[in-house]
């Protein structure tokens, strides 16, 4: 980690409140805002929506420029590229995609069961557990499951582990909303060191709370960020529910991408354990919403985002979309190492065998997430060239109407009309319990969507091919 740290204020705006953003769409339910905030009761609640927001009932809601400074989408924040300068002055190399690093590899873990618990490769649990292991850290935050959910009680949270088994209890993906002001209130009352674990938006606030927290900024020497293509809704997994024949009141447990060596890694699965002991499946591509890209249930914030490696993040790690590792079944990581501490950690474990790993250059991280990429600058500045109403975001992108071809402008408008659909339509289909409302209105917009964007079916006629 570097020891240089950016000692003075960003610019300084008017105040801004949490509701202003929540208005403006831009709140992606981290619950920074809200860390420290004295409550008896919870700061921060799953909406209509199924997604985070601050409790607007609370008596004393934080504002002033404080706020301002610490939200990961408010236009008067520091951006990515100010907090990594500071952060990782040294450097090896700078990507104007995937910014600051020492060096990026390619690979998994060799040792244990880390790669046949995790998603992918299982470097983030092994790089966590050995934090622990090496004494860096006496805790982990990270999102575990949380006892079965139902109406109001999430499935996932954060928890600060503190010992190896804890830490491994929460490999895997969560497509699902979560909230850390608890587990950073937690970090404020009780010494020690940690580091955090999430996705990028969710680094680039604990970033933007260690500069105004000298209890944090000593608190926190490491964050292990997440590669992120977009935040879900807490309703994703009830939508899963829905098309295997079951009600989220019945669900005991989710895993988003159950692994099968014998199949592709990107060939999800979902797979839902009940209550009663039995368990559905369903591979993502018969399902109505199981189209990535498509963008149901994503939070608006996500619209507005340009960071998908974590730039802000010490180590990060992601899936390697490319062939041959997109083939393998046991799941692959593409790792982009920017703390020197963690480079060197790394590089000992390689030469020791224990990871398998394989040093790449910058385009090659890219290849592994082209789409999110485009749809993070090309679709972003298009995005930011819409009028809009309350906080405008201020992004590294500048906007842009001009340039696209009809039909990509046509994608990007798609997506984010299908985002923000998929909450409403969900939401009249629940109150009304008519999931076949729902399913129904995402299987057109799928059709819609894969026609227009892969020529398929009878839309992809008339647009013709790509």
């Amino acid at each position: 980690m570097s020891s240089a740290e950016p000692s003075e204020r960003g610019p300084v705006g008017a105040a801004i409140t949490p509701r202003q953003i929540c208005r403006s769409g831009l709140c992606i339910g981290c619950g920074a805002c809200m860390a420290g905030v004295d409550a008896d009761r919870p700061r921060m609640r799953l909406d209509r929506y199924g997604q985070f927001k601050p409790d607007a009932t609370l008596p004393h809601l934080p504002n002033g420029p404080g706020i301002a400074h610490v939200c990961p989408f408010s236009p008067h924040s520091r951006n990515e590229d100010e907090i990594a300068a500071a952060r990782f002055s040294s450097a090896r190399y700078v990507d104007p995609l995937i910014g600051r690093f020492h060096a990026a590899y390619v690979g998994h873990v060799a040792e244990g069961s880390f790669r046949a618990d995790g998603s992918s490769g299982g470097m983030a649990s092994w790089t966590a557990v050995e934090l622990l292991k090496e004494r860096l850290v006496d805790g982990i935050a990270h999102v575990v499951p949380q006892t079965a959910g139902g109406e109001g009680k999430p499935l996932f949270g954060y928890r600060i582990s503190r010992s190896v088994e804890d830490v491994c209890y929460g490999a895997k993906s969560r497509y699902y909303p979560v909230e850390m002001s608890g587990a950073l209130d937690e970090m404020r009352r009780r010494p020690g060191r940690y580091a955090v674990v999430g996705i990028p938006c969710f680094v680039k606030a604990v970033q933007l709370l260690r500069l105004e927290d000298p209890v944090l900024r000593d608190r926190i020497p490491f964050t292990l960020g997440l590669f992120c293509g977009h935040m879900k809704s807490a309703r994703f997994v009830e939508s899963f529910a829905w098309q295997m024949g079951e009600s989220i009141e019945s669900i005991a447990a989710v895993d988003y991408r159950l692994k099968d060596p014998r199949r592709p890694a990107n060939w999800y699965t979902a797979h839902l354990r009940l209550k009663d002991g039995s368990t559905r499946s369903r591979d993502w591509w018969h399902l109505a919403d199981g189209d990535w890209g498509a963008g149901f249930f994503q939070n608006s914030a996500c619209n507005f985002c340009d960071d998908l490696t974590g730039e802000t993040a010490d180590i990060s790690f992601g899936d390697a979309w490319v062939e041959p590792y997109s083939s393998d079944g046991h799941g692959t990581n593409v790792v982009v190492v920017r703390s020197p501490e963690l480079h060197r950690l790394i590089d000992r474990a390689v030469e020791k065998g224990r990871l398998n790993l394989e040093e790449v250059d910058s385009a090659f991280v890219v290849r592994t997430q082209a789409a999110g990429f485009r749809q993070r600058r090309e679709g972003l500045a298009f995005r930011l060239s819409w009028p809009r109403l309350g906080v405008r975001p201020a992004k590294r992108v500048p906007p842009s109407f001009t340039g696209l071809p009809a039909r990509r402008m046509l994608i990007y408008w798609l997506r984010s009309a299908i985002s923000a659909q998929s909450h409403r339509v969900f939401w009249c289909a629940r109150t009304l319990r008519m999931p076949q409302l729902y399913i129904r209105w995402a299987s057109t917009m799928l059709a819609l969507y894969q026609g227009i964007t892969y020529s398929r079916g009878w839309i992809g006629r008339l647009f013709g091919p790509r």
